[in-house]
């Protein structure tokens, strides 16, 4: 899932297209595994889009290991390998990376938090500060 660009060797991963993020936001949404259907007939709440598609982009997805499907019936159903709050992640760490002064454009980040989300973060760092090998601690 990365592509070209980092300086250790891995590769960056490419963000998703406008689609692709549709898709994915909902198939994180479900509680269960989701088929082609069901994402297209949500999909199709805002704008009108092909069942095919949406079977293309989401077999895409797959491709790059972002989903994984299983046969359910005659159809296969869908669900995330990856968290939502795992691509923001991996995102806000390319940001990073291409800033030659990390600790200065994560200040400037942590600025425009809003002070419930400056909390959340200070705990999580006060948390990874105690133990940062426990399993156990919650971001």
């Amino acid at each position: 899932m990365r592509g070209v660009g980092r300086t250790d060797g891995s590769r960056a991963m490419r963000p998703f297209g406008e689609l692709e993020a549709e898709v994915m936001r909902v198939v994180w949404a479900s509680p269960e595994p989701v088929g082609i259907q069901r994402i297209t007939d949500t999909l199709n709440e805002s704008r009108p889009l092909a069942y095919t598609t949406v079977m293309t982009v989401t077999e895409r997805l797959r491709s790059k290991r972002w989903l994984v499907r299983v046969k359910q019936g005659r159809s296969y159903r869908y669900s995330a390998l990856r968290s939502a709050d795992d691509y923001t992640a991996e995102l806000m760490e390319q940001a990073l990376q291409s800033s030659s002064d990390r600790a200065t454009a994560l200040l400037h980040f942590a600025g425009r938090l809003e002070a419930a989300e400056a909390a959340a973060l200070r705990k999580a760092l006060d948390a990874l500060s105690a133990d940062p090998d426990d399993p156990d601690v919650e971001l």
